[in-house]
């Protein structure tokens, strides 16, 4: 499965900062731009890890219905 996301990059005095517009709480930083990149990807993965999680646990012994969501953006 593809996602596609918008990651922003900031350089400052120690190096870069990211985030992505999309996904709250995805944020990361690095000392090269390089690093701030990989270390997104890996902050991504995680909150979008964390946030199934959560939601597991909430519907927990409930009647539910899952299925996938495909998402195409021009």
């Amino acid at each position: 499965m593809k996602l596609k996301f918008t990651a922003v990059f900031q350089e400052v005095a120690q190096g870069y900062i990211g985030f992505v517009e999309e996904l709250p709480g995805a944020n990361t930083q690095g000392k090269t731009l390089e690093e701030a990149r990989k270390n997104l990807r890996e902050a991504v993965e995680l909150v979008l890890d964390a946030n199934r999680i959560v939601s597991e646990k909430s519907i927990c012994g409930e009647k539910v219905i899952r299925e996938p969501l495909l998402i195409s953006t021009a």
